[in-house]
């Protein structure tokens, strides 16, 4: 018997990215549900812990960050900067953070550095949207 790699014994991981997988130990797995979600799953994805007074006063451990918020960097070389998020790249799921610059070669230009948002703390929250207001009082 020719198997063709359409055959469904061989070919178990959907190829599609599906909200109903739960989790799985498989490091692949964790990969490619990460890398195939779709932009309005991965708003989630990007979210960071707030500080400890935030953290009491909204009962909430973490939440979703957004371009405005104030965070402190925790990890990597730009360990205990505090800066203001300029651009969240959802498509990387990175944080791009005012203050967070590195001198290009030519020494005329400064690239911002994107970091990973579990490396960040939200030390203040942007609040102008109402419907952010209402996200942070639910629960």
């Amino acid at each position: 018997m020719v198997r063709n790699s359409e055959d469904s014994e061989y070919n178990t991981m959907k190829k599609e990215w599906s909200k109903q997988w739960v989790s799985s130990k498989q490091p692949r797995k964790q990969r490619k549900y990460r890398a195939k979600a779709p932009l309005h799953i991965r708003r989630k994805m990007i979210s960071a812990h707030l500080s400890k007074e935030l953290a009491k006063e909204h009962k909430k451990r973490s939440f979703p960050i957004r371009k405005g918020d104030k965070v402190k960097v925790l990890r990597g070389a730009f360990k205990g900067t505090i800066g203001e998020i300029e651009k969240v790249d959802r498509k990387k799921l990175k944080l791009h953070i005012k203050g967070v610059e590195k001198k290009k070669r030519e020494g005329t230009a400064q690239t911002k550095i994107p970091i990973d948002p579990s490396n960040v703390i939200i030390l203040s929250l942007n609040l102008s949207d109402k419907r952010r207001q209402t996200a942070l009082a639910r629960k």
